[in-house]
Formats: C-alpha cells, structure tokens, sequence
C-alpha cells in the first residue's frame, strides 16, 4: 500500500518520463494574481504562460502544488472535519501542456498512470465530458471505455473559465466508483451529490478565449492544465473512502492523540481531525511567509489557528498543543517541502505564543457564550450582537462561534452579526492589498521575449556602457522619450542594481554616446517580468532617448556605498538577532536605503533594554572586525548547508551570491 509520498512521487516521476519539466510548488502567497488571497490551485503560477504573456524553457510541466482553500470564494473551513474529503490545506498534483500536446495525449497519460502505474481497476472508472465535446468522447471511447461509462454533462460543471472573459474551455473528469454499498449515483443523475462517485482528476482543454460581449473563439495556442487531489487519491489507492485514513493524516492525529491523552478513534475524532488539517494549512502559511494578524492573510491564518486550538481545548488540553505537533508535520512533510524543515522553529514559537494568548481568552469567551445561550429559548439563535461581542472583545471570528455553538444544536443570526460588522469588514478588506505583479504585466513579459535576460554588470563595476532595447511610458511601449518625458528604458547590460532583497534601487545617469552632454537622470532601477528584465526610470535629457541608443551608464557612487553598508548592517543585525533572541528569529521584511534600514523580524514580544544592548554590542563588534568580505557564487543547498540565511520573499535560481562578513554567519 503506496504512502502518500510514494504517491507523489509516482506521479511527478510519471510525468517526468514523458518530457515534463518537474516544477516546485509556488509559495502560497501568489506572486501573479492580485485576486487571490492564497493559490488554490495547479494552475495558478502558470497562469501568464496559458494566456501567452509569459514563456519558459519548457513547453510541458508537472507539479505538487501545495494549496489552501479557506477564504473567499473557495472556503472550505467550516466542513473540515466532519467531511471525508474538505480540507483547508491540500496537495494538487498536475500535468501541463502550452500549446505543446493536447486531448489525445493528456487523455492517453491520464489513462495510463491510472490504470497501470497506479493499478485502479478500470471496471470502476466513469468518465465524463462536456455535452458537446466529441473529440474528447471519441478519445475515451478508442481508450476502452464504454459508451455507458463516458457521460456527456452540459453544464458549468465540465467547462472551466479563468474568469468572464480569457482562455476557458471543456473538461474531462475521471470518477471512482466505490460501489453499491455507498449511497449516490454517477455525475448528471439526481443522486450525484451521494459519495459512491467520486471525482479524482480533471483534465481542461484549454481551447477557448471567452470576450466581454460573448463571442467565442480558439484560442492560438491551446493547452492542457490537469489537477488531481494527492489526499483523494492517495485515500483510494490505501482502501479507503476518507482522506482522513491515509497514512499522512493517521500519523498527525496520532501525535494530537499523544499530546492531548484522547483516544485518536473514539467519539472525538473529529476535533483531531480538524487539529490535523489545521496544523498542515497553518505550518505552510507561516512558512511562506504568513503571520497571524488582525487583517488580510494574517487574519485568515489567526482564524484557522483559532479553530485548531479551540477544538485542543474541547479536547481538555490544558496547555498549548500545537507547537508539540511540529515536529510530526516535519517528518511526514518535510522530504518533499524543505520549508518546513527551515522555518520550523519559527511554526513552532508562533503556534507557542499565538496559543498562550488564545487560551487567556478562550474560557473568558466561552464563558459568555454559555451565558448568552441560557437565557435563549429552545431553538433560538445567537443574536448578531452577542456574535459581535465575542468577536469585538475576545478575538472570536464568526466562525469560530458558529462552530462552538453546532454541538449545541444552536445557529447564529448572521445577518446581524455582519451587520455589526461591516466597518471592521470594510477596513480590513482596504487593509488587504493583495499581491502578484502589476496589470501592465504584459508589456515586461513581451519585452523579456524580444530583449532577453538584462544583465547586470553591478557586482563588479558602476560604470558601464548600454544599448536601449526597449522604453515604456504610461505602461504602453513607445520608441522614443522626448525630452523631459518620464518613462522606463531597458537595456541589454547595465550595472543599476534593482530594488530588491530590500534595497533599494540604484540612481545615477545615463547619457547618449552620440552627445555626451545629452545626460538623461535615472532615478529608480526595478526588476519585471520576473526579475528578467531591469527598468530603469528616467527623466529624458535634451535630444530625448530613442530605442536603439547606445548609452554610458554611471550609478550615483555615494548614494550606492550608503545603500550597500545598511543592506551589510541588516545581515548583521539579524544575525545578531538570532543570537540574542533564539534561532526562531527569521527576517520579514527589509528596507536598505541610502539614510537608513528598517529590519522587520518575527519574535514573540518586543525586545527588552538588555537584549537591544546586546543586539547593538554585537553588531558593532562584527563593524570593527573589519574583516574582508568574502563573495562566492553556489547553489541554494550549498550556501543552506554553509548557514546562509535566505531572505523573506526572494525567489531564488540556480544559483546564489553569497556574502560572509566575520564568520560564516553569511546571507543570499
């Protein structure tokens, strides 16, 4: 019986055999979709190369993409724990064709890992297709498949859209039938929603592109985006009909089991279950990045981590749990995600004090809970108000609420709650900005295309000389800046550093080799189209600036030297951190400019007098050392294993440039 990473393995090695380029998982935080609070899907980081906006080395790629579903639209957290199959946190494995293979193919590869790789009984499997796609009906038919066995369904259900307008097309869905003996009838029958067939992997056909006033049309390159649920499938190929079975989630309730003293199958197993999926969500959300707060994604993980912890406490833990449920989550996970096993300290210090606070609160507002439900009659709800209260004065969400009231057999008066609400609801939502590159995305990737990689002479020289290949004003592509015109210019080879890392981008001058005098003020240097491409924001000088100009290049030396010994000082400062406060400390956020830096840390309270002393003393010390800066260029797991810190929300290539000032306490 195949483990869960046996299953995932199998399936990238699968896909890899066929030419797919095996891909990471992208952070939960998208990089390349501003409406998304959390990726939710495969298809998410390859998002600009359907549309064509983006292209790579590859044409063909598989992932296990880690994914959380528990706010917005696709909200699953209120029926975690007491469904087979709703998680907040799950795995998407998936295969993808840009317009390189298409139905036959993605069809026949499905078909296959099915069947034979995996061994599911082809007698047990139902397909299904889009009422009028009979390319794909055609395609299962010649499988082996029976007519009886390919249903044609016409609704939404097997045709998927990115959105109102863009690429969409028809899908195909694979269903397992577990038999007779479960209540529910095949998809399109009115027993449909009945848990005998279940859906295991979806392949769309991207063929379309969908247009504002309804019109229809194929799409130039049509490509293939799969997704098939690790958890599902993995409770399938180990004979159940519950996620919750396999051997990933047995070994997590079996540590709930062990810290809280509950037996892990007896009448509160759902409570572990739900500690179970929540501490996974939770872990990776602070992994990539994410800390508990009072808006935004930190909202969201405080509400999740909230839940678990009430229902440790339903349990009858008296002292916080979950940061004891790490180290399992590690060593089940930690093979295929190595950021569990970095910031693994940090999970386990946030859960620590996120839990000790919750619980000075949590009997406080169950108490009142208690009280406010027995003055209610029989059946009546929680009034929105008292829902409010708990919320406003104990931290809970209206979730938690509901759900503490569901084994009371009791509901809440919704409606007033949110009204009591909706300023707090509308300040956060405007404190929430989102994330993932700008809208004119499209114009850095089209350049990135025609001008290729920029690159960057900066480690080495400040001066240098340039050809302009591309300018860009009011985020539209233009050929020539005229004279005192604001816009971007990108060129082959330049030595401005971009913002990133924290540090700010360089500023200096540009100016025409034609006509030395003809200067042009660079006044910021920024990365697009993921970090290919260097822009540089210029006021024109006189003559204006064309594309094809070739250009002397000098950054402003002083202000550089300035930025360069802050960003220094920062890797200083949060080595100094970690060793005055505890390895937990992990950077969050940066800024290295010319007058000052700001180092933003994760740490359970605020510094005291002795220990910013310390901090202080520390890095002074590192400063008078004096010592030689050493740079050397390696792979990411050689500078982890050299102790290099990675920093908070960089993306990281092949290779890394590393820095060791003093000792190797080193930074990427």
């Amino acid at each position: 019986m195949p483990s869960l990473n046996e299953i995932r393995s199998t399936f990238l090695n699968y896909f890899a055999k066929q030419g797919h380029e095996v891909v990471a998982s992208s952070p939960l935080v998208p990089r390349n979709d501003p409406t998304l609070m959390f990726v939710n899907s495969g298809m998410v980081q390859f998002k600009n190369l359907f549309t064509g906006v983006e292209t790579r080395d590859y044409n063909r790629a598989t992932t296990a993409q880690k994914c959380v579903r528990a706010g917005g639209k696709h909200n699953d957290l209120d029926n975690v724990g007491y469904t087979a199959r709703h998680h907040t946190f799950f795995e998407m494995l998936g295969n993808f064709s840009f317009g390189n293979y298409f139905k036959e193919e993605a069809i026949t590869y499905a078909w296959e890992l099915i069947t034979k790789d995996f061994g599911i009984d082809k007698n047990k499997l139902t397909v299904t297709v889009y009422h009028t796609d009979d390319e794909a009906f055609a395609i299962w038919k010649k499988m082996g498949v029976p007519e009886e066995r390919i249903i044609r369904i016409a609704t939404s259900d097997n045709y998927w859209q990115m959105g109102p307008t863009g690429p969409c097309g028809p899908c195909t869905e694979i269903f397992y039938d577990h038999g007779e003996h479960i209540w529910g009838g095949p998809p399109g029958s009115p027993e449909e929603d009945g848990d005998r067939f279940i859906e295991i992997w979806n392949v769309v056909f991207m063929q379309n592109e969908q247009f504002e006033d309804g019109s229809m049309r194929n799409l130039d390159m049509q490509s293939i985006d799969t997704g098939m649920g690790l958890e599902r499938i993995g409770a399938l190929l180990q004979g159940s009909h519950d996620n919750y079975d396999t051997d990933l989630f047995k070994a997590l309730i079996e540590a709930s089991a062990h810290a809280t003293g509950v037996d892990p199958y007896g009448a509160q197993n759902v409570h572990h279950r739900v500690i179970a999926d929540h501490l996974r969500s939770t872990a990776f959300l602070i992994a990539d990045g994410v800390m508990p707060s009072n808006d935004g994604r930190g909202y969201v993980l405080r509400r999740i981590m909230r839940r678990a912890m009430r229902h440790a406490h339903l349990l009858g833990a008296k002292d916080p749990v979950m940061h004891q449920l790490v180290p399992s989550l590690v060593r089940q996970m930690g093979g295929a995600y190595g950021e569990l096993n970095h910031a693994q300290a940090l999970i386990e210090e946030t859960f620590l004090l996120e839990e000790t606070r919750f619980k000075q609160t949590l009997e406080r507002g169950l108490k009142l809970l208690d009280d406010e439900v027995e003055g209610l009659g029989e059946g009546v709800a929680l009034s929105g108000e008292a829902a409010f209260k708990l919320y406003d004065t104990f931290g809970f969400p209206l979730d938690l609420t509901q759900d503490a009231l569901r084994e009371k057999g009791r509901e809440v008066d919704v409606s007033g709650f949110e009204a009591a609400m909706a300023e707090q609801k509308a300040k956060a939502r405007a404190a929430w900005s989102g994330s993932g590159d700008a809208a004119d995305a499209s114009v850095w990737f089209d350049i990135a295309d025609d001008a290729g990689v920029t690159e960057f002479l900066g480690y080495d020289t400040e001066v240098a000389e340039g050809q302009v290949l591309a300018l860009v004003a009011d985020g539209a592509r233009v050929k020539t800046l005229a004279e005192g015109q604001e816009g971007w210019a990108v060129l082959n080879q330049t030595p401005f550093y971009a913002e990133s890392g924290g540090q700010v981008g360089d500023s200096g001058l540009m100016r025409r080799l034609e006509n030395m005098e003809q200067v042009s003020r660079v006044s910021d240097t920024r990365k697009h189209a993921d970090g290919k491409i260097f822009g540089h924001m210029i006021v024109a000088g006189e003559g204006g600036l064309s594309v094809g100009d070739t250009v002397s290049l000098e950054v402003e030396h002083g202000r550089r030297s300035a930025i360069r010994a802050n960003h220094s000082a920062t890797h200083l400062l949060h080595e100094a951190l970690r060793s005055a406060l505890g390895d937990h400390v992990a950077q969050r956020g940066s800024l290295n400019s010319d007058d000052r830096l700001r180092f933003d840390f994760s740490h359970s309270k605020a510094l005291e007098l002795d220990q910013i002393k310390q901090v202080e003393a520390d890095v002074n010390a590192y400063i008078r050392q004096n010592a030689p800066v050493v740079t050397r260029v390696m792979t990411p797991d050689e500078a982890r294993e050299l102790g290099a810190q990675a920093l908070f929300g960089e993306k990281y290539g092949d290779e890394v440039r590393v820095v060791s000032m003093g000792h190797e306490s080193g930074s990427g």
